[in-house]
Order: C-alpha cells, then structure tokens, then sequence
C-alpha cells in the first residue's frame, strides 16, 4: 500500500494527502460487495463529494476495484443507476478492513461480503481470461428484490447466487423468479456456495456450485 500510495498515485488526480488517500482506499474496502454510496465514504473519510469521485476513478483505473452496474432492459438505465463496488483483491481487502487470518474474518461481518467479492472475482476473471467482455450485472428492483449476479449471453440471462452454506435450498434463489418479468430467457441458475459437490436444487432448473471449483 505504500509503495502504491508513493510512487503510483501520489502524483496522480491531485492527490497529494495520502493518509486521507490510504483512510479512504480502507472505508472502500470494507464496503465491497456493497452499493457505492459517495456521500457515505466523503462523509467518513473527512473529504468533499467531489474527491471521493476522483479518487473512487483512480482505483478503479488502477485496478484495485470493480464497479458493478446493475441489469436493465435499458442500456442507458445500466450507466445511470447506483453500482455495487467490488475491491479486486480479498486479501488486500481483508488486510485494510483489519482481518489478518482466516479466523477472524470467519468470525467478522464482513465474511459474507468477502465471499461475494471472491466469487466475483472468480466469473470475472473468466470473462477476463478468454478475452469476453464481462456481461454481468446485479439486480435489485423497487420492491427490494435482490440476485448478487446476473450473466448474460445470448438474449439469455443467467441468475447467480452466493450464499455461506453447505446445504442450500429453494429460499436461496426465490428471487430469481423476478427476471421473468423482463421478458427474456432465463437460463440454468447457480447458488455459488460451500457445498461439497456439484447438486441440482429439487425441481427447479438450479445447481449448487462449490466456491472452490469456480
């Protein structure tokens, strides 16, 4: 963090205070997974609205971070609507939020959302490693109906959960049910989680993934 601090921002955007700069890469970390909310992380970190924009630009032009739209029908909705940011780097994000083993962040809050931004990281690099542009979004509507990840391909959409349990069930992926509204085809669903084995959920057109096999 130093030497990225130093010697690959410092100069860069202005940015010339880096123990601000350092406060606020933390308070990005331990929001991943979550809805990117400037006013939250300006307020926080002790900087103005404007700031925390560049400054949230500069990671994501770095590297260190994902800026997650959400789905809509609507491209222009897509570039509009709140994003969910992704810190790129579990380990890094788990060492800026405090968390230097395994132990401790089992036992944090954040250990779900650690999860989340992991298996993120994992479809992204997919997409990434064959040379695809990542077609995937979250979704969330006005009733508060939430997926973690929708992947597209094909006029097709494909439902995405992530869930810290063994043995998932039908009231894991219930909101899946909200895509068919949007007039598409939905495709086979996965609930990314710690099962041993590869399983298909009962009757519905759904598998477990193990998160170590993705």
């Amino acid at each position: 963090m130093q030497t990225y601090i130093e010697r690959d921002v410092k100069d860069f955007q202005g940015i010339s205070n880096g123990l601000k700069f350092y406060t606020f890469v933390r308070a990005v970390a331990v929001r991943t997974g979550n809805l990117l909310n400037y006013n939250g992380l300006a307020r926080d970190c002790d900087i103005d609205l404007r700031t925390a924009q560049v400054w949230m630009n500069t990671l994501e032009r770095s590297g260190l971070v994902y800026l997650l739209p959400p789905y809509s029908p609507n491209v222009t909705k897509r570039i509009i609507k709140t994003p969910k940011v992704y810190f790129l780097d579990t380990g890094l994000a788990s060492y800026l939020a405090g968390m230097d083993s395994p132990e401790v962040l089992e036992a944090s809050y954040l250990c779900g959302s650690m999860l989340e931004t992991y298996a993120f990281i994992e479809i992204l690099k997919s997409f990434w490693h064959n040379g695809q542009e990542p077609l995937i979004y979250f979704y969330r509507d006005t009733n508060q109906k939430e997926i973690d990840f929708v992947l597209e391909k094909n006029m097709t959409l494909y439902p995405v959960e992530v869930k810290k349990t063994a043995l998932p069930g039908e009231t894991n992926t219930r909101n899946f049910a909200v895509l068919n509204q949007l007039g598409k085809k939905i495709g086979t669903g996965a609930i990314i989680c710690l099962s041993p084995n590869f399983s298909p959920i009962p009757k519905q057109n759904i598998v477990s993934v193990p998160v170590w096999e993705i």
